[in-house]
């Protein structure tokens, strides 16, 4: 099962999250945002938009490659990798 791991920002919003190793089916970005969401719920709410695309503020990469896919979230996540969200920076 691909792991989970995620920017301390994200554990203001999901606390449960933290210190916790997660761990959630392989299959496309999309699902595995969904398998978060089940653990989370309001997570999907908060790294997606009204159409189910990536916010702008968001980033994931599997393993050391950026997801390209932020509309439909159709890349594969693979049993033995790991599914990073990051938010992005920004500032003047």
């Amino acid at each position: 099962m691909p792991r989970v791991e995620m920017t301390q920002h994200l554990y203001r919003f999901f606390p449960h999250l933290n210190n916790r190793d997660i761990h959630v089916p392989a299959g496309s970005v999309e699902e595995v945002l969904f398998a978060i969401n089940a653990i989370a719920p309001g997570f999907t709410d908060y790294v997606l938009d009204e159409r189910g695309a990536l916010r702008r503020h968001v980033n994931l990469s599997i393993n050391n490659n950026i997801v390209i896919d932020k509309i439909k979230l159709s890349e594969r996540v693979p049993e033995e990798a790991t599914l990073y969200i990051f938010q992005s920076l920004s500032g003047g």
